[in-house]
Protein backbone atom coordinates (compact mmCIF):
# COMPACT_ATOMS: atom_id res chain seq x y z
CA UNK A 1 0.00 0.00 0.00
CA UNK A 2 1.39 3.85 -0.82
CA UNK A 3 1.40 5.81 1.87
CA UNK A 4 0.34 9.07 0.66
CA UNK A 5 1.91 12.12 1.77
CA UNK A 6 1.14 14.66 -0.71
CA UNK A 7 -1.75 16.78 1.21
CA UNK A 8 -0.94 20.10 -0.60
CA UNK A 9 -1.48 18.98 -3.78
CA UNK A 10 -4.73 17.47 -3.10
CA UNK A 11 -6.11 16.17 0.45
CA UNK A 12 -7.62 12.51 0.53
CA UNK A 13 -11.50 12.59 0.50
CA UNK A 14 -12.95 13.10 3.94
CA UNK A 15 -15.13 10.64 4.81
CA UNK A 16 -18.12 13.48 5.62
CA UNK A 17 -17.49 15.00 2.10
CA UNK A 18 -18.11 11.52 0.74
CA UNK A 19 -21.19 10.84 2.83
CA UNK A 20 -22.56 14.53 1.91
CA UNK A 21 -22.03 14.29 -1.76
CA UNK A 22 -23.61 10.48 -1.73
CA UNK A 23 -26.87 12.41 -0.30
CA UNK A 24 -26.36 15.43 -2.22
CA UNK A 25 -26.42 13.37 -5.39
CA UNK A 26 -29.93 12.19 -4.42
CA UNK A 27 -31.49 15.80 -3.12
CA UNK A 28 -29.68 18.23 -4.48
CA UNK A 29 -29.41 17.56 -8.33
CA UNK A 30 -32.23 19.77 -9.96
CA UNK A 31 -31.19 23.18 -10.81
CA UNK A 32 -31.46 25.77 -7.97
CA UNK A 33 -32.41 28.19 -10.17
CA UNK A 34 -35.76 27.01 -11.10
CA UNK A 35 -38.93 27.15 -8.61
CA UNK A 36 -40.01 23.89 -8.93
CA UNK A 37 -40.18 21.32 -5.83
CA UNK A 38 -36.55 19.65 -6.53
CA UNK A 39 -34.78 23.21 -7.90
CA UNK A 40 -36.32 24.28 -4.02
CA UNK A 41 -34.28 21.70 -2.82
CA UNK A 42 -31.53 22.06 -4.64
CA UNK A 43 -31.70 25.69 -3.64
CA UNK A 44 -31.81 24.84 0.10
CA UNK A 45 -28.68 22.89 -0.15
CA UNK A 46 -26.60 25.73 -1.84
CA UNK A 47 -27.62 27.75 0.58
CA UNK A 48 -27.00 26.06 3.22
CA UNK A 49 -23.52 25.33 1.85
CA UNK A 50 -22.79 28.64 1.54
CA UNK A 51 -23.64 29.77 4.90
CA UNK A 52 -21.33 27.57 5.98
CA UNK A 53 -18.84 28.34 4.20
CA UNK A 54 -19.05 31.75 5.56
CA UNK A 55 -19.42 31.35 8.70
CA UNK A 56 -15.63 29.33 8.46
CA UNK A 57 -14.02 31.74 6.30
CA UNK A 58 -15.51 34.88 8.69
CA UNK A 59 -17.29 36.60 5.77
CA UNK A 60 -20.89 36.52 4.81
CA UNK A 61 -22.97 34.24 2.81
CA UNK A 62 -23.63 36.83 -0.01
CA UNK A 63 -19.78 37.41 -0.31
CA UNK A 64 -19.33 33.73 -1.56
CA UNK A 65 -19.16 32.97 -4.46
CA UNK A 66 -18.62 28.93 -5.95
CA UNK A 67 -16.12 28.82 -8.64
CA UNK A 68 -15.15 25.54 -10.65
CA UNK A 69 -11.69 25.61 -8.78
CA UNK A 70 -9.37 27.34 -6.52
CA UNK A 71 -7.06 28.63 -9.31
CA UNK A 72 -10.49 30.02 -11.29
CA UNK A 73 -11.21 31.61 -8.29
CA UNK A 74 -7.84 33.50 -7.92
CA UNK A 75 -8.20 34.49 -11.31
CA UNK A 76 -11.67 36.10 -11.39
CA UNK A 77 -10.57 37.52 -8.21
CA UNK A 78 -7.65 39.18 -9.17
CA UNK A 79 -8.73 40.22 -12.92
CA UNK A 80 -12.47 41.40 -11.14
CA UNK A 81 -10.67 44.00 -8.75
CA UNK A 82 -8.18 45.50 -10.91
CA UNK A 83 -11.42 45.62 -13.51
CA UNK A 84 -13.48 47.19 -10.44
CA UNK A 85 -9.70 49.71 -9.42
CA UNK A 86 -8.84 50.93 -12.74
CA UNK A 87 -9.71 54.38 -11.88
CA UNK A 88 -7.76 54.67 -9.26
CA UNK A 89 -4.81 52.83 -11.10
CA UNK A 90 -3.06 49.81 -13.15
CA UNK A 91 -0.26 48.60 -10.60
CA UNK A 92 -0.52 45.04 -9.04
CA UNK A 93 1.82 44.24 -6.51
CA UNK A 94 2.13 40.70 -5.14
CA UNK A 95 4.89 38.57 -3.37
CA UNK A 96 7.44 36.55 -5.48
CA UNK A 97 6.25 33.38 -4.08
CA UNK A 98 2.34 33.33 -4.89
CA UNK A 99 1.27 30.19 -6.50
CA UNK A 100 1.07 30.21 -10.03
CA UNK A 101 -2.51 31.68 -11.32
CA UNK A 102 -1.05 35.40 -9.52
CA UNK A 103 1.92 34.73 -11.80
CA UNK A 104 -0.36 34.20 -14.84
CA UNK A 105 -2.68 36.73 -14.33
CA UNK A 106 0.46 39.23 -13.81
CA UNK A 107 1.56 38.75 -16.75
CA UNK A 108 -1.33 39.39 -18.48
CA UNK A 109 -1.83 42.38 -16.49
CA UNK A 110 1.75 43.63 -17.51
CA UNK A 111 1.20 42.74 -21.18
CA UNK A 112 -1.79 44.93 -20.97
CA UNK A 113 -0.01 47.69 -20.18
CA UNK A 114 -0.44 47.25 -16.49
CA UNK A 115 2.72 48.05 -13.91
CA UNK A 116 3.40 44.74 -11.62
CA UNK A 117 6.02 44.56 -8.73
CA UNK A 118 6.68 41.93 -6.76
CA UNK A 119 7.96 41.65 -3.41
CA UNK A 120 10.92 39.75 -2.73
CA UNK A 121 11.17 37.09 0.40
CA UNK A 122 13.92 36.27 2.78
CA UNK A 123 15.67 32.51 2.81
CA UNK A 124 12.40 30.87 4.51
CA UNK A 125 10.41 32.01 2.06
CA UNK A 126 8.67 35.00 4.26
CA UNK A 127 8.00 38.73 3.04
CA UNK A 128 8.84 41.41 4.90
CA UNK A 129 5.38 43.83 5.99
CA UNK A 130 7.56 47.23 5.66
CA UNK A 131 9.07 46.39 2.06
CA UNK A 132 5.89 45.43 0.80
CA UNK A 133 4.50 48.20 2.68
CA UNK A 134 6.85 50.20 0.40
CA UNK A 135 5.59 49.27 -3.22
CA UNK A 136 2.13 50.21 -2.34
CA UNK A 137 1.58 53.92 -4.30
CA UNK A 138 -1.25 56.13 -5.16
CA UNK A 139 -2.24 54.40 -8.12
CA UNK A 140 -2.01 50.65 -7.10
CA UNK A 141 -4.93 48.99 -7.38
CA UNK A 142 -4.79 45.49 -5.76
CA UNK A 143 -2.09 43.72 -3.81
CA UNK A 144 -2.17 40.16 -3.14
CA UNK A 145 -0.40 37.60 -0.39
CA UNK A 146 -0.98 34.15 -0.03
CA UNK A 147 -1.45 33.33 3.39
CA UNK A 148 0.99 30.15 3.45
CA UNK A 149 3.13 28.63 0.49
CA UNK A 150 2.51 25.89 -1.31
CA UNK A 151 5.59 24.13 -1.37
CA UNK A 152 7.07 25.00 2.16
CA UNK A 153 4.60 25.89 4.22
CA UNK A 154 6.16 29.21 5.55
CA UNK A 155 3.02 31.47 6.85
CA UNK A 156 2.57 35.09 5.56
CA UNK A 157 2.39 38.52 7.90
CA UNK A 158 -0.99 38.60 6.57
CA UNK A 159 -2.10 40.78 8.90
CA UNK A 160 0.55 43.50 9.10
CA UNK A 161 0.38 43.54 5.34
CA UNK A 162 -3.29 44.16 5.51
CA UNK A 163 -3.20 46.85 8.09
CA UNK A 164 -0.85 48.60 5.08
CA UNK A 165 -2.74 47.71 2.49
CA UNK A 166 -6.14 49.57 4.45
CA UNK A 167 -3.91 52.37 5.12
CA UNK A 168 -2.93 53.08 2.18
CA UNK A 169 -6.84 52.38 0.45
CA UNK A 170 -5.85 49.28 -1.56
CA UNK A 171 -7.85 46.06 -1.43
CA UNK A 172 -6.02 42.82 -0.71
CA UNK A 173 -6.52 39.26 -2.11
CA UNK A 174 -5.46 37.07 0.20
CA UNK A 175 -5.01 32.78 -1.45
CA UNK A 176 -5.91 31.02 1.64
CA UNK A 177 -5.93 27.97 -0.57
CA UNK A 178 -3.32 26.02 1.85
CA UNK A 179 -4.80 27.20 5.19
CA UNK A 180 -8.37 27.32 4.47
CA UNK A 181 -9.88 24.95 7.12
CA UNK A 182 -6.56 24.17 8.97
CA UNK A 183 -6.10 27.56 10.36
CA UNK A 184 -8.11 30.32 11.40
CA UNK A 185 -8.26 32.95 8.48
CA UNK A 186 -6.09 36.07 8.40
CA UNK A 187 -7.84 39.26 9.41
CA UNK A 188 -7.94 41.97 7.00
CA UNK A 189 -8.73 40.77 3.76
CA UNK A 190 -10.19 42.42 1.24
CA UNK A 191 -11.18 39.64 -1.26
CA UNK A 192 -10.49 35.97 -0.56
CA UNK A 193 -9.86 32.47 -2.47
CA UNK A 194 -9.76 28.85 -1.51
CA UNK A 195 -9.81 25.34 -3.00
CA UNK A 196 -11.99 22.64 -1.40
CA UNK A 197 -10.16 19.32 -2.68
CA UNK A 198 -7.20 21.31 -0.14
CA UNK A 199 -8.81 20.32 2.80
CA UNK A 200 -10.76 17.11 1.95
CA UNK A 201 -13.85 18.30 0.00
CA UNK A 202 -14.08 17.08 -3.55
CA UNK A 203 -12.14 18.35 -6.83
CA UNK A 204 -14.06 21.23 -8.48
CA UNK A 205 -14.80 23.33 -6.20
CA UNK A 206 -12.84 26.58 -5.12
CA UNK A 207 -13.81 29.80 -3.14
CA UNK A 208 -14.59 33.56 -4.60
CA UNK A 209 -14.76 35.75 -0.98
CA UNK A 210 -15.25 39.42 -1.84
CA UNK A 211 -16.16 41.79 0.64
CA UNK A 212 -18.67 44.36 0.77
CA UNK A 213 -17.70 47.60 -0.57
CA UNK A 214 -14.82 46.33 -2.26
CA UNK A 215 -15.38 47.40 -5.85
CA UNK A 216 -15.56 44.35 -8.52
CA UNK A 217 -16.60 44.21 -11.52
CA UNK A 218 -16.63 40.39 -13.46
CA UNK A 219 -13.99 40.48 -16.20
CA UNK A 220 -16.52 37.95 -18.17
CA UNK A 221 -19.44 38.31 -20.11
CA UNK A 222 -22.31 38.64 -17.56
CA UNK A 223 -24.21 35.64 -15.72
CA UNK A 224 -27.00 35.33 -13.36
CA UNK A 225 -25.82 33.25 -11.44
CA UNK A 226 -23.48 33.04 -8.06
CA UNK A 227 -23.89 37.32 -7.62
CA UNK A 228 -22.85 37.77 -11.03
CA UNK A 229 -19.27 36.79 -10.36
CA UNK A 230 -19.07 33.01 -12.09
CA UNK A 231 -20.74 32.25 -14.93
CA UNK A 232 -22.25 28.80 -15.58
CA UNK A 233 -24.05 26.20 -14.03
CA UNK A 234 -23.33 25.49 -10.37
CA UNK A 235 -21.91 21.80 -9.02
CA UNK A 236 -24.71 21.59 -6.12
CA UNK A 237 -23.59 18.08 -4.62
CA UNK A 238 -20.08 18.70 -5.27
CA UNK A 239 -20.30 22.30 -2.97
CA UNK A 240 -22.32 20.62 -0.69
CA UNK A 241 -19.50 18.23 -0.09
CA UNK A 242 -17.28 21.16 0.33
CA UNK A 243 -19.04 22.72 2.79
CA UNK A 244 -19.77 19.76 4.83
CA UNK A 245 -15.62 18.70 4.69
CA UNK A 246 -14.97 22.38 5.24
CA UNK A 247 -16.77 22.26 9.02
CA UNK A 248 -15.57 19.05 10.09
CA UNK A 249 -11.86 19.56 9.02
CA UNK A 250 -11.99 23.01 11.18
CA UNK A 251 -13.73 21.20 13.84
CA UNK A 252 -10.55 18.79 14.21
CA UNK A 253 -8.23 21.07 13.08
CA UNK A 254 -7.27 22.51 16.71
CA UNK A 255 -6.30 18.30 17.78
CA UNK A 256 -4.97 17.35 14.51
CA UNK A 257 -2.73 20.28 13.71
CA UNK A 258 -0.66 19.82 17.20
CA UNK A 259 -0.20 15.87 16.25
CA UNK A 260 1.02 16.59 12.98
CA UNK A 261 2.68 19.47 13.87
CA UNK A 262 5.04 17.09 16.08
CA UNK A 263 5.27 14.33 12.91
CA UNK A 264 6.64 17.33 10.89
CA UNK A 265 9.08 18.55 13.54
CA UNK A 266 10.29 14.59 13.41
CA UNK A 267 10.74 15.05 9.67
CA UNK A 268 12.50 18.63 9.98
CA UNK A 269 15.18 17.52 12.77
CA UNK A 270 15.92 13.59 11.39
CA UNK A 271 16.41 14.05 7.92
CA UNK A 272 19.20 16.59 8.68
CA UNK A 273 21.18 13.43 10.77
CA UNK A 274 20.23 10.47 8.74
CA UNK A 275 21.08 12.36 5.07
CA UNK A 276 24.46 14.03 4.78
CA UNK A 277 24.19 17.52 2.76
CA UNK A 278 20.73 17.70 2.67
CA UNK A 279 18.96 21.48 3.99
CA UNK A 280 15.38 21.97 5.48
CA UNK A 281 13.91 25.03 3.77
CA UNK A 282 10.83 27.27 4.45
CA UNK A 283 10.75 29.05 7.91
CA UNK A 284 10.97 26.97 11.05
CA UNK A 285 8.89 28.14 13.10
CA UNK A 286 6.02 30.12 11.19
CA UNK A 287 4.82 27.64 8.97
CA UNK A 288 1.71 25.12 8.27
CA UNK A 289 1.84 22.09 10.95
CA UNK A 290 1.55 19.49 8.08
CA UNK A 291 4.14 20.74 5.03
CA UNK A 292 7.82 20.28 5.00
CA UNK A 293 10.20 20.54 2.57
CA UNK A 294 14.25 19.56 2.51
CA UNK A 295 16.79 19.81 -0.32
CA UNK A 296 19.46 17.07 -1.34
CA UNK A 297 22.19 17.99 -3.01
CA UNK A 298 23.56 16.22 -6.03
CA UNK A 299 20.36 14.68 -6.27
CA UNK A 300 18.28 14.08 -9.37
CA UNK A 301 14.36 14.63 -8.16
CA UNK A 302 12.42 13.34 -10.47
CA UNK A 303 14.87 10.28 -9.30
CA UNK A 304 14.30 10.23 -5.81
CA UNK A 305 11.16 10.78 -6.05
CA UNK A 306 10.56 7.92 -8.53
CA UNK A 307 12.52 5.44 -6.19
CA UNK A 308 10.64 6.82 -3.20
CA UNK A 309 6.85 5.73 -5.42
CA UNK A 310 8.96 2.38 -5.49
CA UNK A 311 9.30 2.70 -1.93
CA UNK A 312 5.30 2.98 -1.08
CA UNK A 313 6.02 6.69 -0.39
CA UNK A 314 3.91 9.67 -2.67
CA UNK A 315 5.26 12.63 -2.36
CA UNK A 316 6.29 15.69 -4.27
CA UNK A 317 8.98 18.26 -5.19
CA UNK A 318 9.49 21.33 -6.52
CA UNK A 319 12.54 20.59 -8.78
CA UNK A 320 12.83 21.72 -12.39
CA UNK A 321 13.23 18.31 -12.97
CA UNK A 322 9.64 17.50 -12.06
CA UNK A 323 7.92 20.56 -13.47
CA UNK A 324 6.09 20.48 -17.04
CA UNK A 325 8.39 23.25 -17.95
CA UNK A 326 11.49 22.26 -17.12
CA UNK A 327 12.01 25.57 -15.15
CA UNK A 328 13.28 25.70 -11.81
CA UNK A 329 10.81 26.22 -9.08
CA UNK A 330 9.84 30.36 -8.72
CA UNK A 331 9.14 29.94 -4.93
CA UNK A 332 12.73 27.77 -4.30
CA UNK A 333 14.55 30.22 -6.56
CA UNK A 334 12.96 33.64 -4.87
CA UNK A 335 14.23 32.30 -1.48
CA UNK A 336 18.04 31.60 -3.31
CA UNK A 337 17.64 27.79 -1.98
CA UNK A 338 19.07 24.92 -4.23
CA UNK A 339 15.97 24.03 -6.81
CA UNK A 340 16.95 20.92 -7.39
CA UNK A 341 16.46 17.55 -5.65
CA UNK A 342 13.96 18.78 -3.46
CA UNK A 343 11.43 17.01 -1.59
CA UNK A 344 8.25 18.25 0.08
CA UNK A 345 6.11 15.92 2.87
CA UNK A 346 2.63 17.31 2.85
CA UNK A 347 1.01 14.74 5.67
CA UNK A 348 -3.36 14.56 5.73
CA UNK A 349 -5.15 14.35 8.16
CA UNK A 350 -5.03 10.99 9.77
CA UNK A 351 -1.71 10.26 8.84
CA UNK A 352 -0.11 7.45 11.04
CA UNK A 353 3.21 8.30 13.15
CA UNK A 354 4.74 4.55 12.08
CA UNK A 355 4.40 5.93 8.59
CA UNK A 356 6.62 8.89 9.38
CA UNK A 357 9.01 6.76 10.90
CA UNK A 358 8.74 4.66 8.04
CA UNK A 359 9.69 7.36 5.59
CA UNK A 360 12.96 8.51 7.81
CA UNK A 361 14.13 4.31 7.90
CA UNK A 362 14.06 4.24 3.89
CA UNK A 363 15.05 7.61 2.96
CA UNK A 364 18.77 7.26 3.96
CA UNK A 365 19.41 4.47 1.71
CA UNK A 366 17.40 5.66 -1.39
CA UNK A 367 19.39 9.12 -1.58
CA UNK A 368 22.42 7.25 -1.03
CA UNK A 369 21.39 5.11 -3.78
CA UNK A 370 20.75 7.81 -6.29
CA UNK A 371 23.98 9.69 -4.87
CA UNK A 372 26.18 6.01 -5.53
CA UNK A 373 27.23 6.40 -9.09
CA UNK A 374 28.87 10.24 -8.07
CA UNK A 375 31.80 9.01 -7.19
CA UNK A 376 31.10 11.95 -4.34
CA UNK A 377 33.26 11.51 -0.72
CA UNK A 378 30.12 12.29 1.32
CA UNK A 379 30.31 12.07 5.58
CA UNK A 380 28.09 8.99 7.02
CA UNK A 381 24.69 10.17 8.22
CA UNK A 382 24.44 9.25 11.79
CA UNK A 383 23.43 5.85 12.93
CA UNK A 384 19.73 5.01 12.54
CA UNK A 385 18.05 2.58 15.38
CA UNK A 386 15.58 2.12 12.36
CA UNK A 387 17.95 0.54 10.08
CA UNK A 388 17.76 -2.94 10.93
CA UNK A 389 13.85 -2.62 9.91
CA UNK A 390 14.51 -0.89 6.40
CA UNK A 391 12.54 -3.05 3.51
CA UNK A 392 14.75 -4.30 0.25
CA UNK A 393 15.68 -1.36 -1.56
CA UNK A 394 14.96 -1.36 -5.52
CA UNK A 395 17.83 -2.46 -7.47
CA UNK A 396 19.47 -0.46 -9.96
CA UNK A 397 17.02 1.99 -10.50
CA UNK A 398 18.49 5.03 -9.13
CA UNK A 399 22.10 4.46 -10.42
CA UNK A 400 21.29 3.38 -13.71
CA UNK A 401 19.35 6.48 -14.06
CA UNK A 402 22.05 8.57 -12.98
CA UNK A 403 24.53 6.98 -15.52
CA UNK A 404 22.18 6.95 -18.52
CA UNK A 405 22.46 10.52 -18.27
CA UNK A 406 25.86 10.95 -17.24
CA UNK A 407 26.79 8.41 -19.87
CA UNK A 408 24.80 10.50 -22.88
CA UNK A 409 26.06 13.96 -21.49
CA UNK A 410 28.84 13.84 -24.27
CA UNK A 411 31.11 11.61 -22.64
CA UNK A 412 29.61 11.65 -19.02
CA UNK A 413 31.29 13.67 -17.04
CA UNK A 414 31.93 17.49 -17.32
CA UNK A 415 35.62 18.30 -18.60
CA UNK A 416 37.37 20.84 -16.31
CA UNK A 417 40.82 23.25 -17.58
CA UNK A 418 43.09 25.86 -16.00
CA UNK A 419 42.93 29.03 -17.67
CA UNK A 420 46.23 30.21 -17.56
CA UNK A 421 49.98 28.79 -19.24
CA UNK A 422 51.88 25.74 -17.22
CA UNK A 423 50.21 23.33 -15.05
CA UNK A 424 46.41 21.59 -15.40
CA UNK A 425 45.93 22.33 -11.99
CA UNK A 426 45.40 25.85 -10.35
CA UNK A 427 48.28 27.22 -8.20
CA UNK A 428 48.57 29.78 -5.43
CA UNK A 429 49.20 32.18 -8.36
CA UNK A 430 45.32 32.64 -8.90
CA UNK A 431 44.55 31.16 -12.42
CA UNK A 432 41.15 29.86 -12.69
CA UNK A 433 39.91 26.35 -12.61
CA UNK A 434 37.28 25.99 -15.33
CA UNK A 435 34.54 23.28 -15.32
CA UNK A 436 32.86 23.05 -18.79
CA UNK A 437 29.52 21.83 -17.99
CA UNK A 438 27.57 23.09 -21.03
CA UNK A 439 25.01 21.10 -22.29
CA UNK A 440 24.54 19.83 -19.13
CA UNK A 441 21.46 19.65 -17.03
CA UNK A 442 21.45 19.99 -13.51
CA UNK A 443 22.70 18.93 -11.16
CA UNK A 444 25.52 17.89 -13.04
CA UNK A 445 27.05 21.07 -12.88
CA UNK A 446 26.77 21.00 -9.06
CA UNK A 447 27.74 17.45 -9.08
CA UNK A 448 31.33 18.63 -11.21
CA UNK A 449 31.91 21.55 -8.88
CA UNK A 450 31.74 19.61 -6.20
CA UNK A 451 33.82 16.81 -7.34
CA UNK A 452 37.03 19.85 -8.14
CA UNK A 453 36.67 22.20 -5.75
CA UNK A 454 39.01 19.57 -3.43
CA UNK A 455 41.84 20.71 -6.06
CA UNK A 456 41.37 24.09 -5.60
CA UNK A 457 43.65 25.82 -3.05
CA UNK A 458 42.65 28.15 -0.71
CA UNK A 459 41.52 31.13 -2.38
CA UNK A 460 41.32 29.85 -5.57
CA UNK A 461 38.72 30.59 -8.42
CA UNK A 462 36.66 28.12 -9.88
CA UNK A 463 34.47 28.98 -13.35
CA UNK A 464 31.81 26.86 -14.00
CA UNK A 465 31.03 26.81 -17.64
CA UNK A 466 26.79 25.95 -18.03
CA UNK A 467 23.79 26.67 -19.90
CA UNK A 468 21.08 25.37 -17.92
CA UNK A 469 18.92 28.33 -16.57
CA UNK A 470 19.13 26.06 -13.10
CA UNK A 471 22.45 26.67 -12.63
CA UNK A 472 22.20 30.00 -11.73
CA UNK A 473 20.57 29.77 -8.71
CA UNK A 474 21.54 26.04 -8.09
CA UNK A 475 25.66 27.33 -7.67
CA UNK A 476 25.02 29.84 -5.32
CA UNK A 477 23.06 27.82 -3.27
CA UNK A 478 25.53 25.14 -3.19
CA UNK A 479 28.16 27.68 -1.78
CA UNK A 480 25.77 28.79 0.90
CA UNK A 481 25.63 24.79 1.73
CA UNK A 482 29.31 24.21 1.51
CA UNK A 483 30.39 27.49 3.06
CA UNK A 484 32.73 28.45 -0.11
CA UNK A 485 32.18 31.72 -1.59
CA UNK A 486 30.30 32.47 -5.15
CA UNK A 487 31.67 35.36 -6.80
CA UNK A 488 29.27 36.18 -9.68
CA UNK A 489 28.11 35.56 -13.19
CA UNK A 490 30.55 36.38 -16.02
CA UNK A 491 30.13 35.51 -19.90
CA UNK A 492 31.07 31.78 -20.81
CA UNK A 493 33.18 33.29 -23.35
CA UNK A 494 35.60 35.19 -20.78
CA UNK A 495 36.42 31.73 -20.20
CA UNK A 496 36.26 30.26 -23.58
CA UNK A 497 32.74 28.89 -23.44
CA UNK A 498 30.91 29.51 -26.82
CA UNK A 499 27.33 29.95 -24.45
CA UNK A 500 26.13 30.08 -21.07
CA UNK A 501 27.56 31.78 -18.50
CA UNK A 502 30.88 31.15 -16.04
CA UNK A 503 29.42 31.43 -12.49
CA UNK A 504 32.44 31.85 -10.61
CA UNK A 505 33.24 29.85 -6.99
CA UNK A 506 35.99 31.18 -4.35
CA UNK A 507 36.85 28.09 -2.63
CA UNK A 508 36.88 28.77 1.59
CA UNK A 509 38.69 25.78 4.31
CA UNK A 510 35.09 24.54 5.06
Amino acid sequence: MTVYFDAASTAPLHPVARQALTAALDEGWADPARLYRSGRQARMLLDAARETVAAVLGARADEIAFTASGTQAVQLGLLGALTGHRRRGAHLVHSAVEHSSVLHVAERHEAGGGEVSVVPVDRGGRVDPAAFGALLRPDTALAALQSANHEVGTVQPVGEVAELCAAAGVPLLVDAAQSAGRTDVPAGWSLLTASAHKWGGPAGVGVLAVRKGVRYSSPLPADEREGGRVPGYVNVPAIVAAAASLRAVRAEADRENARLHALVERIRARVPRLVPEVEVVGDPVRRLPHIVTFSCLYVDGEVLLTELDRAGFAVSSGSSCTSSTLTPSHVLAAMGVLTEGNVRVSLPYGTAEADVDRFLAVLPDLVAGVRAPLGLDLPAPEASTASAELPPRAEGRAGAVNDERQATDEGGSAGGRTVGAGSERPEASGRVTVIDALGKRCPLPVIELAKRIGEVPEGGTVAVLADDEAARLDIPAWCGMRGHEYAGEAPAADYGGDRGSAYLVVRRTT
